[in-house]
Formats: structure tokens, C-alpha cells, sequence
């Protein structure tokens, strides 16, 4: 028996998480799911979207299955999500992006595998605010420092890249690589202009990669990494990121193969990890059981692999390709017509 920490979010998030923990125990596994609330409707009981029973849940039961949540935009707390990751030491973000026969997409065959760091980048929440005698003094000390002259009615966010966040990363996607017998690991970065950022985490991709010399390795500008995804996404395998490359790249990588609704996540770190779907909380559909619960049932899938359970797993996403194959009970981003509930009864009935 398991014990899993189970955050069924807010938005669409509660219904999604609903549909995924019924296919997980339709598999026969055996899990004792322990509850608890985060996101933006539990605010005015806790103050807080990110109570710290959440922490403490998580870091007794060392997994989670966590739906979407609601993240404001420019104001208050900054992200129930980025913050779990730092708090956790969750570094490595796993976004894998598989097309799967009977999706509506330009792409067909696309299989990617997004190795997105997590703790460090733009993403670290150093910032200093418009108008703040600190973001001041920060600007005067730019200025003696370097020349360079900062408007005053700048905000600043600040981006640490480090060589110990990098290796371990980047580690992380070879052993991955060489685990799920992928041929290739592509380093992506924008070094030739962020130098002393930037610069480091392509300079440990290189170091790295010397140690796994049965994995083809390469490194890319990110800009051109866009390009060549969107133009010939098959001559690519695994990503790794530093993070803010690794949030944009991930959703460019799920519009390949059909969009959010068909891309999981885990978040890892060495001893807890929390799986959940890359897309977001979608409010506004919050309550219609009508979003493709796909990306929170593959989350599951992963959390099935994480836990050894393959054969469980392997059911799991059988029956979510023979499903989306069949096109009868999908969602509407799917082309059908079928509730959230339904394709999920449609997917437990596909088991074997």
C-alpha cells in the first residue's frame, strides 16, 4: 500500500484529479490517497494559497499527485508551483511530449522528452520592484560597475545560473536518456549572448556529456531550437533547459503533439517528487466537465512508473492510446463530445 499525498487544486483542477485517481486504482494498484487543499479558493480560510500542511504532507508521503492552480497574474503570491518546487528541492521538471494516433495535429510521430531545471533562472524570484529606493541603489551599483545605465523606473529581475543546479540537470537528462534507451540529449541555451549565465550551464552540458559517450549530445540556441522544433521535430530526442527555455519550450513541444491537454509533468528531486499536468487551471471552465483530463491521467502514469509499478503504468497508457484511437468518448479538444468523467469511464473500460 502506498501513501500518496493527493492536491486536487482549483479550477478545472479538482475534476481532472478526479478522473486520474480513479484510472490510477482502476489499474489495481493500491493507494492510500491523503488529502489536502492548496490554490486559490482555500485564500480566504488559510490566507495563503500554499498552507503549510501542504509541505509537510508531501514531504512525509515523498509523492504527490497534484492537480492545477491558479496563479495571479503580476500581483500577490507569486506560484503555489514554483514555490513547491524550491521549498521541495524539486530540480528537475519531466515534461514528456508523444503524439498518439487520433490526435488532431500537424504533427504525427512526435515523441520529446522536455528535461526542464527548476530551481534556479529568472524563476528564483529575486526581484526588485519599479520605484524602490533598493531597486535604486541596485541601479547605481549596475551603473558604477559596468557603465551601463538602468532607467529608473526599471524592475529588475535578477537570473543566477549556477554549475552544481546545471550538472545536476543535466545529469539528470542523460540518466534519463540512458534509462528509456533515447538516443540523443540536446542542450538548449542562450549563451552566445547571456555569457556568464548562460554560458555556464552549456559549458557543464558539454563536461557532462563526455561521461554518457553512448548518448549523442549537441547544444542549441534556443531561438533556433524553436525553429528547427516547429520545422523537424523528429531529428530530436531529449531537452534539457535551463528553466525559463524549459516552461516556454515544453508548451511549444505540446502544441506538436496536440496541445496542454495531452502533456504530463513530474517535478523531482532526490527523495520527493509531485506529479501534475503542464497545463494550467483554466478557471473559466472551471465546474463544466469538459477539459481533457489526458495530461493529469499520463501524470499518473508517470507516478506509476516512478513508484515501479511498469506493468501498471504500461496498462494505464494503453488504454488512454486505444481510447484517443477510438475518437468515440474524447473531449472536445479531441473532436468529441464526451464529458471529463466520461472519457475517464472510457479509459478504466479499455484497461486490460
Amino acid at each position: 500500500m502506498y501513501k500518496v499525498t493527493l492536491i486536487p487544486g482549483d479550477g478545472v483542477g479538482p475534476e481532472v484529479v478526479d478522473a486520474a485517481r480513479k484510472c490510477i486504482e482502476a489499474t489495481g494498484v493500491k493507494i492510500n490517497w491523503e488529502k489536502v487543499d492548496a490554490g486559490a479558493d482555500i485564500m480566504d480560510k488559510y490566507g495563503t494559497p500554499l498552507p503549510d500542511k501542504v509541505i509537510d504532507s508531501i514531504k512525509k508521503n515523498r509523492i504527490a499527485l497534484k492537480g492545477p492552480v491558479t496563479t495571479p497574474v503580476g500581483i500577490g503570491f507569486r506560484s503555489v508551483n514554483v514555490a513547491l518546487r524550491q521549498k521541495l528541492d524539486l530540480y528537475a521538471c519531466l515534461r514528456p511530449c508523444k503524439w498518439y494516433p487520433g490526435v488532431r495535429s500537424r504533427y504525427e510521430g512526435v515523441d520529446l522528452v522536455v528535461v526542464r531545471e527548476n530551481t534556479e533562472d529568472v524563476y528564483s524570484g529575486i526581484e526588485f520592484e519599479e520605484g524602490k529606493p533598493e531597486t535604486s541603489e541596485l541601479i547605481n551599483f549596475i551603473y558604477a560597475s559596468t557603465n551601463v545605465k538602468i532607467s529608473d523606473d526599471s524592475g529588475i529581475s535578477i537570473k543566477p545560473i549556477s554549475r552544481h543546479a546545471s550538472e545536476r540537470i543535466i545529469r539528470f537528462a542523460f540518466d534519463y536518456a540512458r534509462k528509456n534507451n533515447r538516443k540523443k540529449v540536446t542542450g538548449i541555451h542562450k549563451a552566445n549572448i547571456m555569457k556568464y549565465s548562460d554560458g555556464i550551464f552549456v559549458e557543464v552540458f558539454h563536461e557532462v556529456a563526455r561521461d554518457y559517450p553512448d548518448i549523442q549530445s549537441e547544444d542549441k540556441i534556443v531561438d533556433n531550437m524553436c525553429m528547427q522544433l516547429v520545422q523537424k521535430p523528429a531529428l530530436y530526442d531529449v531537452l534539457v533547459l535551463p528553466n525559463l527555455y524549459g516552461d516556454i519550450i515544453s508548451d511549444l513541444c505540446a502544441g506538436l503533439v496536440g496541445g496542454l491537454g495531452l502533456a504530463p509533468g513530474a517535478n523531482i528531486g532526490e527523495e520527493i517528487a509531485v506529479f501534475e499536468a503542464t497545463h494550467g487551471s483554466a478557471p473559466k471552465y472551471k465546474g463544466k466537465n469538459k477539459v481533457n483530463p489526458t495530461a493529469m491521467i499520463l501524470s499518473g502514469v508517470l507516478m506509476l512508473r516512478h513508484l515501479g509499478e511498469e506493468e501498471k503504468a504500461e496498462r494505464l497508457e494503453n488504454a488512454v492510446v486505444r481510447v484517443i484511437a477510438k475518437g468515440e468518448t474524447v473531449t472536445y479538444d479531441l473532436g468529441g463530445t464526451a464529458k471529463t468523467s466520461q472519457m475517464a469511464k472510457a479509459i478504466i473500460k479499455n484497461l486490460k
